[in-house]
């Protein structure tokens, strides 16, 4: 099965939670590549790589995200790329 690649924009009570890291976290356990980093407006961006399956599930944990989370909303966008790991950016 081809891999997947799709960018995130996660909107709500999203930083300041832990949401990044556990997203590393959820996004190694699936096998997933990629990155996520908080965005300046308060939301988080992640662009996901793999299986549809495992990507699929990963969005599904995107939109409930970490316990203190609150999610409102996750866009979601096709995208392509190439990604090794999946990494926690700096801030844009």
């Amino acid at each position: 099965m081809a891999d997947v690649t799709y960018r995130l924009v996660i909107c709500g009570l999203v930083q300041g939670v832990f949401y990044r890291g556990s997203m590393v976290s959820q996004a190694n356990a699936l096998g997933l590549r990629g990155w996520v980093r908080n965005r300046l407006d308060g939301s988080v961006e992640a662009m996901v790589q793999g299986e549809a399956t495992e990507v699929n599930r990963m969005i599904e944990w995107a939109r409930r995200g970490p316990s203190n989370a609150v999610v409102t909303s996750v866009d979601i966008f096709p995208r392509e790329g190439d990604f090794v790991g999946f990494q926690q950016r700096e801030s844009t």
